[in-house]
């Protein structure tokens, strides 16, 4: 038996767990409630007629970064559509506003061999890439058994998930070597993916590079410019758990040199904010809520930003930013 066999073996008996664990997510608020049965295949609207490309972003960087080739292939083609799957409700929020016409947003079923199956009879795509790093066997093996190229576009892989995929080198080859075209953001990570069984693979760059700016709300950017004048700032943007540690540690250093510094916490996930106030506030540090419509007063040492697609507007406001998840090479 392949380990492809295994793994769809594993998650039908795991088919209880998973229902199980998706429940739980949508009683916490990290699935959407009223489309959660896209999480199961489950279509929310009609398959669009004609020519369809299915492109798949795991979360917000992911889907930020494809808006521009989303636009370039709405532009060279005039009869096509595209289906834009993320896994989060953050995602999904963020790109209600930004999709052009002609491109819509699904989620993305759960790796579920039959759920799989009822979204891709649903939507026949005609081509389907992919962004980034998420593989899920399910869903690549499906659609190259069904006769759809796939192509991995902006490419990215670490060295510690080549080392973790070496235990597995026959499932990450059948997995990696399902695409017609591997794209790769750099040359150091062709390299891993060609290693890993990807074939053919380009290093064209990173296509986040190529992305329009991010929107930001003129009159609020004026309001928070006036409250920040003249005191150094940077924004820890997009953090994971333990990096808003870090950032506070750098604000307690850096604030010996620049006592007057405002440091700007955005959490990747929004929904920690009130956590990571807590955390703060244990520390002794003054911190304000974005989303509590906490202002920033002189006092304010951290401000977590905790909201929906505003990092445009943070970016513009910092002098320096640095990007949560970007440590592990």
């Amino acid at each position: 038996m392949n380990g492809l066999s295994v793994y769809r073996s594993l998650t039908g008996l795991g088919a209880p767990l998973i229902v199980h664990l998706l429940s739980r997510r949508l009683r916490a608020g990290k699935e959407d409630s009223i489309r959660f049965p896209e999480r199961r295949g489950i279509a929310s609207r009609p398959r669009p007629f004609g020519l369809l490309v299915w492109m798949h972003a795991a979360s917000v960087g992911e889907a930020q970064s494809a808006l521009s080739l989303i636009a370039r292939m709405l532009r060279v083609r005039t009869d096509l559509h595209i289906l834009v799957t993320t896994g989060t409700v953050t995602s999904a929020a963020i790109l209600a506003d930004r999709l052009p016409p002609r491109s819509f947003h699904q989620y993305v079923p759960v790796d579920y061999l039959p759920w799989v199956r009822r979204f891709l009879d649903h939507w026949a795509p005609d081509m389907a890439v992919w962004i980034e790093s998420e593989f899920w066997p399910n869903l690549i093996s499906e659609t190259a058994a069904r006769g759809i190229p796939a192509i991995l576009v902006n490419g990215r892989i670490s060295k510690k998930s080549v080392a973790n995929w070496q235990f597995l080198p026959g499932f990450i080859r059948g997995i990696i070597g399902k695409f017609r075209l591997c794209l790769a953001q750099s040359d150091d990570e062709a390299d891993r993916f060609r290693h890993l069984g990807a074939n053919p693979v380009h290093c064209v760059g990173n296509l986040k590079f190529s992305a329009d700016p991010l929107p930001a709300q003129e009159p609020e950017l004026r309001r928070l410019a006036t409250r920040v004048d003249g005191r150094p700032r940077w924004v820890a943007a997009s953090t994971h758990p333990g990096e808003e540690a870090l950032a506070a540690e750098a604000n307690r250093h850096l604030r010996q040199r620049y006592p007057d510094l405002l440091t700007i916490i955005a959490p990747r996930h929004p929904a920690r904010g009130p956590g990571i106030a807590a955390e703060l506030g244990k520390s002794g540090i003054r911190a304000a809520l974005r989303s509590n419509g906490d202002d920033i007063d002189s006092t304010t040492e951290i401000y977590i930003a905790d909201t929906l697609g505003e990092l445009g507007l943070l970016y513009r406001l910092a002098d320096f930013a640095f990007i949560g998840g970007t440590m592990d090479s």
